[in-house]
């Protein structure tokens, strides 16, 4: 059983406990949180709570997951957005909300059950039951392209290329506050938050060398549209060091960002895909445009 332990915020003062959790568990749905808290999984202050207990900020949360149970993977007619298709590969173009690969408490409704179905179970198996064809991956409440393998073969020459750092992933985002300048270089090593362990943090003795390069698109009044190129992929990278440099993402709660409203979840979207075809060896660039959300608000800024 994995241990987990964390403070929660001043700002998170009046929230419930069961909201917390899904909110920061990422992942999980708030029905597997509402269960660990009624096993007695979740301790605050060393106390068991009720789900409807509110937070006041600065308790020290324990929580103990259970081991994964050994899912099967049902295959699910979701609707997907197809934007590439051939023998060896997808590109999908993930919507917001859309878990990547089932986790315990969250065992359907991902990309990897919609995809199970279109492909018929044709998938690589190279990451395991967990994960079929699923060679990279982005945040839940992150819209945006994702690279499906069909086969082995296709999921190797596409991992290979990840770790050369050779694949072009570029990313819109809102960020809170003004640059100081147009562009830049974050270069610096992510590791697991030693506070919160539901969280990144740049850390310098401990962490893995991430580098996210940024580029200013457009100024308002509190926020900056900027396009963020990744070099290397580590977890919540672009969250993290946005974070890190003082602009955390509108709508990132879990790093310091603020609520723009009904909207839950960070500004985020990869919308801008390239890389080397397994079987063909020829560069291949996909883009996808800003999901409805995203733009309307920036219409919204603009006024």
């Amino acid at each position: 059983m994995e241990k987990i332990t964390l403070v929660t915020e001043l700002e998170d003062a009046g929230k419930r406990l069961d909201a917390y959790l899904s909110e920061y568990l990422e992942g999980y749905s708030r029905t597997y949180a509402q269960k660990l808290i009624t096993q007695g999984l979740v301790l605050v202050d060393g106390e068991a709570q009720k789900q409807s207990f509110r937070l006041n900020g600065e308790e020290e949360l324990c929580i103990f997951l259970p081991e994964a149970e050994a899912l099967q993977i049902e295959a699910e007619d979701i609707p997907l957005e197809i934007v590439y298709e051939d023998e060896s590969l997808l590109v999908v173009n993930k919507p917001k909300g859309m878990v990547v690969h089932p986790a315990p408490g969250h065992k359907s409704g991902t990309l990897v059950n919609a995809v199970m179905f279109h492909a018929g179970g044709r998938l690589s198996g190279i990451n395991g039951v967990l994960r079929p064809g699923i060679v990279h991956r982005i945040d839940r409440d992150t819209t945006g392209l994702l690279l499906v393998c069909k086969n082995d073969k296709a999921h190797e020459s596409i991992a290979a290329q990840l770790k050369e750092h050779s694949i072009t992933r570029r990313y819109t985002a809102l960020a809170e506050g003004h640059f100081a300048e147009a562009q830049g270089t974050v270069d610096a090593p992510i590791g697991r938050d030693k506070k919160n362990r539901l969280r990144m943090a740049v850390d310098r003795t401990g962490g893995k060398r991430a580098v996210t390069h940024y580029e200013v698109l457009e100024e308002f009044k509190k926020y900056s549209l900027i396009h963020c190129r990744l070099e290397t992929g580590r977890t919540h990278q672009i969250r993290v060091h946005m974070a890190s440099i003082g602009h955390p993402l509108a709508g990132d709660l879990l790093y310091g960002g603020h609520s723009l409203g009904t909207e839950s979840g960070q500004y985020l979207h990869a919308g801008l895909l390239g890389f080397i075809h397994p079987e063909s060896g020829q560069y291949m660039e996909f883009e996808a445009p800003l999901p409805a959300y995203f733009a309307e608000r920036l219409q919204k800024l603009e006024k």
